[in-house]
């Protein structure tokens, strides 16, 4: 049976370290219109979403829920699995993980969007 689920995609190999449990930060430019965000699919694609590239197939690996955001601290780095720090992004705090154990196929998007999944 079909359920919606909202989606997030996240560019290689950061969806793994989410679902891993290493990555506890998402870094965005935006932030959610709406928080708690719970059962959030985890889509992990190969290359950065444009205005001009806006789908690309991806996998999805996790189920978390976004538990609050608040604007990015330069210490929060290594939380982020990021290579450096920058102003004025949102740090979205990751908690309650679920792994996806098999991967599958489903599409990715900008920003958060809705996914009909039977897999979960």
């Amino acid at each position: 049976m079909l359920k919606t689920y909202s989606a997030l995609s996240i560019v290689a190999p950061s969806g793994t370290k989410i679902a891993q449990g290493l990555k506890t930060l998402e870094i965005r430019s935006w932030t959610p219109k709406q928080l708690p965000l719970r059962d959030l699919v985890i889509v992990e694609n190969t290359q950065f979403l444009t205005a001009e590239y806006t789908e690309e197939m991806g996998s999805a690996v996790a189920i978390v829920d976004i538990a609050s955001v608040h604007p990015w601290r330069e210490d929060e780095v290594e939380a982020a699995c990021a290579s450096n720090w920058a102003e004025g992004y949102w740090a979205w705090v990751i908690c309650n993980v679920r792994p996806i154990s098999q991967p599958f196929e489903v599409l990715a998007q900008r920003k958060i969007y809705l996914v009909d999944l039977d897999h979960l």
